[in-house]
């Protein structure tokens, strides 16, 4: 079968993602564009904690489904979208990670002056408004929030980010994860020592010279 290098590499990221709790087995979706313009997506309707290479859908240069036996996730649309507005992007990871997910409900953004790693991985991090799952309106929505943002919440759904390489974008949601939860464990704590300007600057400077 075709390029099963990157499929086994979308359907290795989808089961890490389950088994590291940042989705539900029905939920979330991974893809990844090669440097010829092909770009593979997880199937949908599959159980995620278990996908194969052979269950990655490959969309061709043309955004033609090459593999038309295997049906794509309902956030293909999503994922092309992104692309094309993001050029500088090759792996796209969304999920629904609990505490990720409980910011998205709350309809607000975590902060990520909480710790130097996330303020480093993360930067800023953006909103989405709600829009129904699997349609234009949602791949307009994200792909337009996620112009000068490698991570968004989406409003009473999920998480996604977008990154150069599957691990990348993989981290990304993964410490976006973490942050909130550290978020919530502050308001527990009713006590939290944010990074100040200069610490937020130095940080933002040296993300600069690592990129």
């Amino acid at each position: 079968m075709i390029f099963k290098k990157e499929r086994k590499a979308v359907a290795k990221t989808m089961r890490r993602l389950y088994k590291q709790g940042l989705t539900t087995s029905s939920g979330g979706n991974v893809s990844l564009k090669n440097e010829d313009g092909f770009v593979f997506i997880t199937a949908g309707q599959t159980d995620k904690s278990c996908i194969k290479w052979q269950d990655i859908v490959v969309f061709d240069e043309n955004k033609k489904n090459i593999t038309p036996e295997i049906k794509p996730s309902m956030e293909s649309g999503m994922h092309l979208k992104i692309y094309d507005t993001r050029k500088d992007v090759f792996a796209i990871v969304h999920s629904h990670p609990i505490f990720a997910s409980s910011f998205a409900i709350a309809g607000s953004i975590p902060k990520t002056n909480l710790s130097g790693e996330a303020r480093f991985i993360l930067g800023e991090v953006s909103l989405a408004e709600y829009e129904l799952m699997g349609t234009e309106s949602l791949a307009k929505e994200l792909a337009d929030k996620l112009q000068n943002n490698d991570v968004c919440i989406m409003k009473n759904h999920g998480a996604i980010s977008v990154g150069k390489t599957l691990f990348e974008a993989f981290d990304k949601i993964e410490v976006l994860e973490f942050t909130c939860h550290l978020n919530i464990n502050s308001l527990i704590l009713n006590k939290v020592n944010e990074l100040n300007d200069k610490q937020i600057q130095e940080i933002d400077e040296l993300k600069k010279h690592k990129s």
